[in-house]
């Protein structure tokens, strides 16, 4: 897994300044003020800060983002960077200045003189996500960590404030990691093996076999790989740190390729579908974060792990499949194949944990981007309670959610002349229909919410991501766990 910066915070020490090497950040607000740190640094450059805070420049400066000083006289330091930022900040505020901190430190060290800032810890939490690299398949890429450093007042409360959130980042990683790999390194039992591994993080983790899917009636998910010479899987992932109480469930998409089966994509863009298993990966990051941090909650994940690939014994369209649940779906398209692996995995969950809510994610329609673009993922729910919470917990966290309807109406697009439902239900309405054939897999009193996240798990650069994997949704879903479901 790539390792997040490990970010030391140390003494606040004017007098080690001057001597500060690699770069530095500093942190004025908006009206000019200055912290004792970064009046040391005015002093020592004869005012040069001073001369940029009363500059045309400075005006332009947004919050949260900096003006870079060059060689400054008097300094070790190869550079300074000036970042606007008030002390009564928000915490995506301070966020967004630790990731403008991160772009300008590019390769070097970094000492950020935060002072005795409020938001200390969340602009240390910006920094370390936004310098994700992921460049495990270069040659020639640069593994030296190098030192970032923190000055504070009180660097064992900073601490202490910035642990969980180091949790979090640790599972963002992950998460970008797996959505990042080529799917001929993420096989379906790479994959696997990689969700085994969070037994040494305390997690529980069982596989579930081709055989024993077969047993168990998953028809819909395995008929999506049955034109692959890699095995379809089921993988479980319990977190166990909540008592007696019921589980919290999540549930995930994990396709490593789509190539759209028999309804075969077109070759432009279709390198991009190594993501498809972009909400397994979220799952999978949420897990080692609630398992980094010791979350008292208890969580069972369950993420269905296939490749789509066309195939003499492939799934054709026309084809009529028999869900776990026991339901019969006609298979239009191929290329819809994200649902037939959530059904039979929503349906096992309830089945076999009850639990008391239930979250899935998919990167389920291109409709859902058509629609919403890259700021937001599409949030369907039968619950608004649920629903409620999680978009708190998204704004929160600065993951663009919305709402999207559920009706009768879009149901009825999915009738089927020869089973009990088709897989598709046209070109209108796709993200939504997508949602309707999931929810006939959803109990009624199982509060739910299907995250459709298409647009939102690898649109990057990002605030806090590089290009790429951008993680989305571990973040708001951790919080959404710490806020309404632990004990």
């Amino acid at each position: 897994m790539t390792e997040p910066i490990q970010i030391s915070f140390i003494i606040n020490d004017p007098n080690a300044i001057a001597a500060i090497r690699g770069k530095i950040a500093i942190v004025v607000g908006a009206d000019g003020a200055m912290n004792v740190l970064t009046r040391k640094i005015n002093t020592l450059t004869k005012g040069a800060v001073k001369r940029l805070l009363e500059s045309k420049v400075w005006e332009k400066v947004k919050e949260g983002e900096g003006h870079v000083l060059a060689f400054p006289a008097n300094l070790a330091t190869s550079a300074v960077q000036v970042v606007k930022l008030g002390r009564s900040v928000s915490v995506l505020e301070a966020r967004k200045a630790g990731a403008s901190m991160a772009v300008f430190r590019g390769d070097e060290p970094l000492t950020a003189l935060l002072a005795s800032h409020a938001r200390a810890a969340e602009i240390a939490h910006g920094l370390a996500l936004r310098s994700y690299d992921f460049n495990v398949h270069k040659t020639d890429s640069d593994m030296i960590l190098h030192m970032v450093s923190a000055m504070v007042a009180d660097p064992d409360a900073v601490l202490a404030d910035h642990a969980p959130m180091a949790a979090v980042t640790e599972g963002v990683f992950f998460t970008r990691d797996l959505t990042n790999e080529p799917a001929n390194v993420l096989t379906t039992t790479e994959f696997a093996k990689r969700l085994t591994d969070l037994r040494d993080q305390g997690v529980e983790v069982d596989v579930l076999e081709e055989d024993a899917l077969e047993r168990l009636g998953m028809r819909t998910l395995l008929c999506v790989g049955q034109g692959s010479r890699s095995p379809s899987k089921v993988v479980i992932m319990r977190w166990n740190g909540g008592g007696d109480e019921p589980p919290f469930a999540l549930v995930g998409k994990g396709v490593v390729f789509d190539t759209g089966g028999i309804s075969i994509k077109p070759a432009g863009g279709m390198e991009d579908m190594t993501m498809d298993m972009g909400g397994a990966g979220v799952v999978a990051g949420v897990m080692r974060t609630l398992a980094k941090r010791q979350a008292k909650a208890n969580v069972v994940a369950v993420v269905g792990i296939v490749e789509n690939m066309p195939d003499g014994n492939a799934t054709r369209p026309g084809d009529v499949i028999k869900s776990m649940k026991g339901d019969t779906v006609e298979v239009i398209n191929t290329d819809a194949e994200g649902r037939l692996v959530l059904a039979d995995i929503l349906w096992y969950t309830q089945e076999k944990y009850n639990p008391v809510a239930m979250v899935d994610l998919a990167t389920l329609t291109g409709a859902v981007i058509i629609g919403l673009g890259h700021e937001n993922a599409g949030v369907f729910s039968n619950n608004d309670r649920l629903c409620k919470q999680f978009l708190k917990s998204a704004t929160a966290e600065g993951e663009g959610a919305w709402r999207m309807p559920l009706g009768d109406a879009y149901d009825k697009l999915l009738k089927s002349r020869v089973a009990d439902m088709k897989n598709i239900g046209g070109r209108p309405a796709g993200s939504i229909t997508a949602a309707q054939f999931l929810q006939r897999f959803v109990r009624d009193d199982t509060p739910w919410i299907h995250l459709d996240i298409a647009g939102v798990a690898s649109p990057g650069p990002t605030a806090l991501a590089p290009k790429g994997a951008t993680g989305w949704g571990v973040c708001a879903l951790d919080r959404l766990i710490r806020d309404h479901f632990e004990t």
